[in-house]
């Protein structure tokens, strides 16, 4: 270095160390620089070096005396665009700081990617004489930055592309990542979160689910199903899905050294709607001919009992009567001893009937989608719907709490409000046929709606209709609504008719959703 060059860095020094606080001098400032592990020069106006630090000489190569006295461009690579330059001189010539990348090229020919900032000094005349230079190899940072950008993009392509629904959610269910499948779910189902659905319905099958409230850390599950009805009369549509735990390490500044976390579940649905709807062709065939066998069953059941009913009324009064001739003519009478045989033969007979009713089959109770209930009696009352050309629709609350009861006996409950709504529509003339059932949380209740065009229930006879053996000619509600009411009872539920609905008929079924069976 020569004299001339040796005073020009010492005027520079100068002009930064003019800068410090008081109580640091220039030779603490200078055993500062020349300890610090950034890179550090100093150039003049026009980028001619004038002072490097020891660790510039560990990055760039270049010992001082081989640095000093050329111009900084001798680290540029030409993988370096030129316009990177040409912004960078731009804004320190007007004396603005710069910070940025670049490529530059060490003294045995190699490259690495410098982050460098440089700060313009300026004399009391505010022109800029000297810059300050300060950079660091970021090569293996850089490496290690493109493979998280690498591995994320590429995670999310997988997850994108991938054939099932995806979605990462929070410990209080908000979805915080998702993929196209869920976001097509949403439009498909017309909700805005159908993760929140999903995960209602899981959680209800599930023993330990939440502690207080909120998921655990170690929250997982894997291949419960899940059925959603949507609205409109769709049909419905089958999931199997699995969760597991994601643990985020906290970014903020202050869990540093606390080692705080995040706690997310991944949850995976796999639709199976498919599957689901060939088993259930075959499940309904099934139920079919067994509801066929219990409502031939059911039917004879009522029968015999109506006809024990009907001859119990006679027999009682021959009995009265009986009682009276023998007290008038006494026991030996012919008349009181061939109606006395009369008594005896008919009540043998209704002994012999009542034998003859068939006992109800018991059911064991379990949990209860009552969805698939009501979809269920629709299926079974298919044919006569279509039949009767009646319009079906069915809006069903996508998502029900499920309910504790007997499946079989609420399906012949339901079955037998549909074929007494149909009846009622069938009336000869009658033209406006139309079906409305709908199903929805109330509560704690889960509340069934169905609701006819048909010619209504007369006041008079809306309690009436409840009543054992009740029939009318022209009926809309009549034989075995009792046997209804009594199932509604039996799950702690109630039946009944709207008397405000202006036309046609409104059922209203209520199922407490806690109630023991």
């Amino acid at each position: 270095m020569t004299k001339k060059q040796r005073q020009t860095v010492v005027e520079a020094a100068q002009r930064i160390v003019e800068g410090l606080p008081s109580g640091i001098d220039a030779g603490v400032f200078q055993h500062t620089v020349n300890q610090a592990d950034v890179a550090i020069s100093i150039t003049d106006a026009q980028g001619d070096i004038l002072y490097v630090n020891p660790a510039f000489t560990r990055v760039t190569g270049y010992a001082a005396d081989e640095a000093i006295g050329r111009n900084e461009s001798m680290l540029s690579h030409k993988t370096t665009p030129p316009e990177v330059y040409q912004s960078m001189w731009q804004k320190i010539s007007r004396g603005e700081a710069w910070s940025g990348r670049l490529i530059n090229r060490r003294s045995d020919g190699s490259q690495y990617l410098a982050e460098l900032n440089i700060s313009p000094v300026v004399n009391v005349a505010g022109e800029v004489v000297n810059f300050l230079g300060m950079h660091r190899d970021v090569t293996a940072l850089h490496r290690l930055e493109s493979q998280v950008e690498y591995q994320k993009a590429l995670i999310e392509s997988v997850v994108d592309a991938a054939p099932v629904v995806i979605a990462l959610l929070d410990v209080d269910d908000r979805v915080v990542l998702d993929n196209h499948e869920y976001k097509k779910l949403q439009a498909d189902l017309g909700m805005v979160e159908p993760a929140m659905l999903l995960m209602t319905s899981i959680r209800a099958g599930l023993e330990a689910v939440a502690v207080n409230g909120r998921r655990s850390s170690g929250y997982a599950f894997l291949g419960r199903e899940v059925r959603l009805d949507p609205d409109g009369g769709k049909p419905p549509r089958w999931f199997s899905c699995s969760g597991s735990c994601v643990r985020e390490d906290d970014d903020a500044t202050d869990a540093f050294f606390a080692g705080t976390s995040r706690d997310y579940l991944l949850l995976v649905a796999m639709e199976i709607t498919s599957l689901r709807a060939q088993q259930e062709k075959v499940r309904v065939a099934d139920l079919q001919a067994a509801m066929a066998e219990e409502d031939r069953a059911s039917a004879l059941r009522e029968s015999l009992s109506a006809a024990t009913f009907r001859l119990e009324g006679p027999l009682n009064m021959m009995a009265s009567v009986v009682g009276m001739l023998s007290r008038r003519s006494g026991e030996s009478d012919p008349m009181v001893l061939a109606l006395s045989d009369a008594i005896s033969v008919g009540q043998n007979a209704l002994t012999e009937l009542r034998a003859m009713i068939p006992a109800e089959t018991r059911e064991s109770a379990g949990s209860i989608n009552v969805n698939e209930i009501l979809r269920d009696s629709l299926d079974l009352a298919t044919g006569r719907l279509l039949a009767a050309g009646i319009t079906v629709t069915w809006k069903p609350q996508a998502m029900l709490p499920t309910l504790n009861g007997y499946p079989n006996k609420l399906r012949s409950m339901f079955k037998a409000l549909i074929d007494n709504a149909i009846e009622a529509m069938s009336a000869r003339g009658w033209r406006e046929r139309e079906l409305l059932m709908i199903s929805r949380a109330r509560q704690e209740n889960i509340e069934v709606l169905i609701e006819d065009s048909g010619p209504g229930v007369p006041p008079e006879q809306q309690l009436k209709v409840f009543e054992p053996f009740y029939t009318t000619k022209h009926r809309h509600l009549g034989t075995g609504l009792a046997a209804a009411q009594q199932v509604a009872a039996d799950h702690g539920g109630t039946i009944e008719i709207d008397p405000h609905q202006a036309t046609g008929c409104l059922v209203r079924v209520m199922l407490p959703v806690k109630h023991r069976s």
